[in-house]
């Protein structure tokens, strides 16, 4: 999928966020530092981690600046109400960013932090990847520890095998 004008892909990226934004609502507040294992990111890193990369690695990349990604760590947002508002600011500002790339913007290349160079689209792209990963680690850590989470498309998997034909 090429991205040659920004208009639908705000609007495709929008409806991913939801989707993500959905899940991270569902994380209880006593809840939101806790992490599988010593070591490991807590669900209110992983949130943190979205918001930052969205808005300090991959707008500055797609706008042809370099990465200012400051990390995840619990100065970036404290406390649930701080985390939820910090991962909807960092992408209201995002999304700012990528309206104003024009079709030529698109088809410029960016530098990655790693120093690979590709055309924007293409990075914006990554970047779906990237947040589809992490929401599917949401998903995982709430399970761990009971949480119920909303079916992704509106039906569970045990809905869609009972509205199915077998045979």
């Amino acid at each position: 999928m090429e991205i040659t004008t920004i208009e639908p892909f705000l609007d495709y990226y929008a409806r991913i966020r939801q989707r993500t934004r959905r899940v991270v609502a569902c994380i209880p507040p006593e809840r939101l530092e806790w992490a599988p294992r010593d070591g490991a990111w807590s669900l209110g890193d992983v949130v943190r981690h979205l918001g930052a990369i969205e808005r300090w690695m991959f707008a500055e990349n797609v706008s042809g600046l370099p990465s200012r990604y400051p990390g995840h760590g619990r100065e970036l947002a404290d406390g649930y109400d701080e985390v939820l508002a910090y991962f909807d600011r960092m992408h209201a500002e995002s999304m700012d960013l990528f309206a104003a790339l024009t079709p030529e913007a698109l088809q410029a290349r960016c530098t990655t932090p790693g120093g690979a160079s590709m055309p924007a689209w293409k990075w914006l792209r990554a970047m779906v990847e990237h947040e589809i990963h992490h929401r599917g680690q949401i998903y995982l850590m709430l399970g761990m520890i009971g949480v119920p989470t909303p079916p992704l498309y509106g039906l569970t998997s045990e809905e869609v095998k009972e509205r199915s034909v077998v045979g």
